[in-house]
């Protein structure tokens, strides 16, 4: 009879085999083995010899996933530098203040977290002591990215440290009186100590493997030396499911980025309840790891489980291990030891056996507290491994009980992620477990007190001895004192103040002009990182190909297709443009890792991220508010703006709502410029503002957002208008009159302002010419080039006024005195222009894009979204017709003589 299960000839036409005599020869081994040993044995024989085949380089397919046990034998283990028991002292002043902290401030009701620290506190203290770099040795130190909900320990061992003071630690969640803490690692709030904001889950990960990437690219391209700095993200198992967190696996291994280690905190429980309650997520993300191409390190068992591993014959408690799912790891941490002898050793013989040589306190030791992420041995033995890995990044899967040594109503429990605070009786007997020396007398009314063994203590000497032989204390965010960078030459912009003549030019191509001019500029060209998610050739960008070269750390090692063309494609090791592919995400970190480099690394690098504008705030919004918090400066480019400028494209690339989302964002100045010399202007002030000599006042920390057409229009000479740039970068000034248009309008015309942005200011000029010459009406045109910084001016002047300043809203200066009413227009919904109209003192209306896209012309996707010359003109003339200034027939002969 055939066996099933044997590969058929037919399965082997793909892959000849040589020696047929042979292949049988091991297959009859393994026959014989699965006969005579079992199915187990077989198994183990299998991966030993695929981990030798491994180990050997040979070419195979890799093991994804290894038995449920410390990839690191306590053999193997090296002996911990320093002194442990200085270290177990210190780390137990940091549980203990971490706790306190949270819990003294859960009288005022502002939340907190206790658990996940509980769980991690050994994955900070060994990395504190012994591996994290600081800003002050050589280089720009380690980058670390610290899990948000972990924040109350590491504030606890800046206290430790005397970096915090008690009355801060009081003022956890309580910024708004001054000398608070923020909830979580926001360097916008606390810039000294915080470098990276982690907490919008999922971010972190991607975060690190883009900054682990651009500092190699900064030292490919020759700018920093970053070989000695590593990147350490410390996750969440249950973050892990978020999409961000994964995302970018592949491109790690692919660049071999051995300077990034993740460190995931496995203690099976996430918010709600266990990660993975039926399955094992240990064993899930070992294999999305190593398919990924990562070196993964298993760190899951404490030094207590050595005794049973030895007894171990038969391989029935690693079989064992591997079959239990992870909510009923978590119940044993929770149930006596008579419940574990049942549960866990009595469903095999073998294990009945071992389970008589085991006391029930070795079976508690093991399973409520015996982890690797609890041990310092264990933890240093796993972080030397990956920082001596060559060649891949490494992830260290740390298993840990969520809630360790906060006693039995947090350890483990579903809840305990939201639990706040520890009674009395729960501190006292933690203190009692943490051996450390706090009187019943120091809890005074009940509150608990914070506990510190003196600024002069042995083990506040050796945690400062210990950070000064590492480069300084950790985390730290340093903005290292860099002159400013020179203005580029001013030829770069003034050439944009002639105007295109008679060609046509879109906005998107006048920036990528930009842009290959300040690329060239001796001093600061270099400096510029142009990112863009594989959409090059649709904004006009593949000139810069050979001129800049696509960054790739392995340089082109073919020939390409179009090597023979003038704009072929070229990578280069030194590449200066970073080209993601199709990711959003993944340009977006690395927009955040260059913005910040001026603070990360002490060298200021001005990125621009260019994009479609309907996927870029739609699609990483919650990067955009990272990018603010995290203090980033550059240029964002929303290319092919507006919701009619594509219409061929359909809804889902009809963007009419992006300056609403970045006009939430109070990082973000956003600008919709009209015409190629606006945008000249703007990006020349912002390179001021962020890199250069800002006005007193100003605030450095913050990136632009310019929304860009594709439509080819004539581009007009820059108008010489008294005070334009102040206009142009405020946000409004006047383009024309209607008799500077050179329209003349009768004597005593009825007049209109007419108010547009981005290419919406087309419409409204052909507007002005028809109210003229076919109605009588004079219109002036106004370029709004930001409505959100005109909004933001005039907020700014309504809270002066509340502090007794008198101050006009800029909007309101420029329109003084202007005749008629006020009507706005743009290519997006009307919320974008009603964003001003509360300061506007004359009569106000306006027009936009609002609804879904759709498929059509420009000019009937305008029609039908009412924004068009025509609809603007009876808009216009409806308006006048209010005022008694047009009789109200005109209106409807207007919609009748245009078809609307």
């Amino acid at each position: 009879m055939t066996d099933p299960n044997a590969i058929q000839p037919s399965e082997l036409d793909q892959l000849p085999d040589r020696d047929p005599e042979e292949t049988a020869e091991w297959q009859a081994s393994l026959d014989a083995v699965t006969k005579a040993a079992g199915p187990h044995r077989a198994a183990y024989l299998m991966r030993r010899t695929l981990e030798r085949a491994e180990g050997a380089g040979i070419a195979l397919p890799k093991l994804l996933e290894t038995d449920y046990v410390n990839s690191i034998p306590t053999s193997a283990e090296p002996s911990v530098p320093g002194d442990e028991a200085m270290e177990q002292r210190i780390t137990a002043w940091n549980r203990w203040n971490a706790a306190a902290m949270v819990t003294r401030g859960s009288k005022y009701g502002v939340g907190g977290h206790i658990a996940t620290f509980a769980s991690a506190a050994w994955l900070y203290e060994t990395g504190f002591n012994h591996f994290f770099k600081g800003k002050e040795a050589d280089g720009s130190g380690d980058q670390l990215y610290i899990q948000g909900h972990a924040s109350p320990g590491i504030y606890a061992r800046a206290f430790l440290d005397g970096r915090l003071s008690e009355e801060q630690l009081d003022n956890f969640r309580r910024e708004a009186g001054g000398n608070g803490l923020p909830s979580y690692p926001h360097p916008r709030r606390l810039p000294w100590l915080w470098e990276f904001p982690t907490v919008s889950m999922g971010l972190g990960p991607l975060s690190a493997i883009y900054q682990a990437r651009f500092n190699r690219y900064l030292a490919n391209r020759g700018i920093k030396d970053t070989a000695g700095s590593h990147v350490w993200a410390f996750l969440g198992d249950g973050e892990m499911d978020e999409p961000e967190s994964t995302a970018a696996l592949a491109l790690a291994a692919r660049e071999e980025l051995d300077n990034l280690t993740f460190v995931i905190n496995c203690n099976l429980q996430r918010l709600d309840g266990p990660v993975r309650a039926n399955f094992k997520i240990v064993q899930e993300l070992e294999a999305q790891f190593r398919g990924a191409g990562w070196n993964v390190v298993k760190t899951l068992w404490g030094t207590a489980w050595d005794e049973l591993f030895q007894l171990d014959t038969t391989g029935a408690l690693v079989r064992r291990l591997r079959q239990v799912p992870d909510a009923q790891i978590q119940t044993y941490q929770t149930r006596d030891a008579a419940y574990i002898r049942q549960d866990f050793f009595g469903g095999d013989p073998a294990l009945v056996e071992m389970a008589k040589l085991l006391s029930d306190d070795k079976i508690l030791e093991c399973f409520h507290l015996s982890r690797g992420g609890h041990e310092a041995r264990k933890v240093f033995a796993a972080y030397k491994a990956a920082v001596e890995h060559k060649g891949a990044p490494t992830v260290i899967l740390a298993q840990t009980v969520k809630g360790h040594t906060l006693g039995e109503g947090f350890a483990s429990k579903n809840a305990n992620h939201q639990m706040k605070k520890l009674s009395v009786d729960e501190f006292k007997n933690m203190r009692d477990l943490l051996e450390l020396p706090i009187k019943d007398s120091d809890f005074v009314d009940g509150v608990v007190p914070y506990g510190h063994p003196g600024a002069d203590s042995p083990e506040v000497r050796y945690l400062q001895e210990r950070r000064a032989a590492l480069g300084g204390p950790a985390p730290a965010r340093r903005v290292h004192p860099v002159a400013p960078l020179p203005a580029p030459a001013e030829k770069a912009f003034a050439s944009f103040d002639k105007g295109s003549g008679s060609q046509n030019v879109a906005t998107t191509m006048a920036f990528v002009r930009l842009v290959k001019d300040l690329v060239r500029d001796k001093e600061t060209g270099k400096r510029w990182v142009p990112i863009v998610p594989d959409e090059a050739r649709t904004f006009g960008m593949e000139s810069l190909f050979p001129s800049l070269g696509i960054y790739s750390p392995k340089g082109q090692t073919y020939e390409p297709v179009d090597r023979d063309q003038l704009m072929y494609y070229k990578e280069a090791k030194n590449g200066q443009i970073l080209n993601e592919g199709i990711t959003e995400a993944g340009s977006m970190a690395d927009f955040i890792a260059a913005s910040t480099s001026y603070a990360t690394h002490g060298e200021a690098m001005i990125p621009f991220y260019i994009f479609y504008s309907m996927f870029g705030w739609q699609r990483t919004a919650d990067q955009m508010w990272q990018l603010g918090d995290q203090l980033g400066r550059g240029f964002l480019v929303g290319a092919t703006a507006g919701r009619t400028t594509l219409t061929g494209e359909g809804l889902q690339h009809a963007d009419g709502h992006s300056p609403v989302i970045a006009a939430t964002n109070p990082a973000a100045l956003s600008y919709d410029p009209a015409f190629a010399y606006e945008v000249a202007t703007i990006v020349k002030d912002g390179l001021r503002r962020m890199y250069g000599e800002a006005a007193p006042g100003e605030d450095q920390d913050v990136f632009y957002y310019l929304t860009v057409y594709n439509e080819p229009m004539p581009q007009p000479a820059k108008p010489s208008v008294d005070g334009i740039d102040e206009g142009i970068v405020k946000g409004l000034y006047r383009f024309n009159t209607a008799e500077s248009a050179g329209i003349t309008p009768p004597a005593n015309a009825p007049r209109i302002q007419l108010l547009g942005s981005g290419t919406a200011i087309h419409w409204a000029l052909k507007a002005q010419q028809l109210l003229a010459e076919e109605w009588g009406v004079a219109a002036d045109v106004w370029s709004a080039t930001s409505w959100s910084e005109l909004r933001r001016d005039a907020l700014e002047a309504d809270e002066a006024l509340l502090r007794g300043e008198e101050r006009v809203p800029f909007v309101r200066q420029a329109l003084q005195g202007a005749e008629g009413p006020v009507l706005a227009v743009s290519d997006y919904m009307r919320q974008v222009p009603d964003q001003i109209a509360q300061w506007v003192e004359q009569d106000w209306s306006s027009l936009g894009a609002d609804g879904f896209g759709l498929s059509d012309t420009r000019e009937a996707a305008r029609r039908h979204f009412g924004v068009d010359a025509e609809s603007i003109l009876v808009a216009a003339l409806a308006q006048l017709a209010k005022r008694g200034e047009v009789k109200a027939t005109a209106v409807k002969e207007a919609r009748e003589q245009y078809g609307l």
